[in-house]
């Protein structure tokens, strides 16, 4: 095994609250009883190659620290409680933030017949290379939630010693796309499934107004709606091949950024047992904190804040 020593950081031990008893607790309390508290921002468009447009959050602080750039997850956007109260922290701490929301997921629908995925990095490359021109003398950083989390870890794979990131978080990112899907059917599981794709079908709708060629949905999984409509507008075969050219697992190998990955044991969206554990202990670049309890993109802690409070200290190192 590759030494780690100098990535080591004295994490903060993750005490969770007395009455989260379980992993669902961490996930849909955090979710839907968090609450949000957004710092000042101006929210602006940039262009993409594709003649489509990207809508982004930017939190300015006139420090010389560098700007973190922040990706939200599934049907996610930048006003979650995970991305507008960390940017109020990270202004707290003298950093400005740019969230980005993925198309289809701001405040308006995108223009082209495509939305996101877990996979996209072009637009990822844009969005940074927006953020170098706007901020020419800082570094970037980069925190990325689940979905975000996937294809921000894929972008520094792709890149290599390449990439415009200097330094990244990954919270509860899955590692194998095919698996967390079915995994999503299973259970209690089934009620964040449902939840995520009753936006979804009423986003594809909503585009159909303009688009009536795009592809019909006549499913109700997840699954289904990746090989029916995400694979589709997207280019791949269907959603084994979506979920194999897409998933984490296949990139931390080439990941050149020093990143942590943070991640709960009982997490049941993104199951940590698919993670590839020893390619990340090799990777020099790559520190892991695998809590023993806490959700998905959820850590409801003793003391409030310590997901924010571990990002911070990784970030200002």
């Amino acid at each position: 095994m590759i030494d780690q020593s100098n990535l080591s950081i004295n994490i903060e031990p993750f005490e969770p609250a007395w009455w989260a008893w379980n992993t669902h607790v961490h996930t849909v309390v955090a979710s839907q009883l968090t609450r949000v508290e957004k710092p000042d921002h101006k929210r602006i468009e940039i262009p993409t190659p594709d003649n489509d447009f990207l809508e982004i959050d930017v939190c300015r602080v006139d420090t010389e620290k560098p700007v973190v750039a922040l990706f939200h997850g599934l049907e996610g956007s930048t006003d979650r409680h995970y991305i507008a109260n960390l940017m109020g922290k990270l202004e707290e701490n003298g950093f400005s933030s740019v969230a980005l929301n993925f198309r289809g997921c701001g405040s308006r629908m995108n223009d082209q017949r495509r939305f996101y995925h877990s996979g996209e990095t072009q637009d990822y490359r844009t969005f940074f290379q927006w953020i170098n021109r706007e901020f020419p003398d800082r570094d970037l950083y980069a925190v990325g939630y689940s979905l975000g989390a996937n294809a921000l870890v894929k972008y520094l794979g792709e890149e290599g010693k390449q990439s415009l990131v200097k330094r990244a978080v990954a919270v509860s990112p899955p590692y194998d796309l095919k698996e967390g899907s079915l995994r999503m059917q299973q259970g209690f599981n089934r009620i964040y499934e449902i939840r995520f794709l009753k936006t979804l079908v009423e986003k594809l709708e909503l585009k159909r107004d303009k688009f009536p060629d795009l592809p019909s949905f006549h499913g109700n999984t997840i699954y289904d709606f990746d090989d029916q409509v995400t694979a589709r507008l997207h280019n791949f075969s269907g959603a084994d091949d979506y979920y194999h050219q897409c998933s984490s697992k296949h990139f931390y190998g080439e990941v050149k950024t020093d990143l942590l990955v943070i991640h709960s044991k009982e997490d049941t969206l993104c199951p940590i047992e698919f993670a590839p554990v020893s390619v990340m202990q090799d990777n020099h670049h790559i520190l892991t904190h695998f809590t023993d309890e806490g959700g998905h993109v959820g850590f409801l802690s003793s003391d409030p804040g310590w997901l924010y409070r571990v990002i911070l200290q990784w970030l200002e190192r």
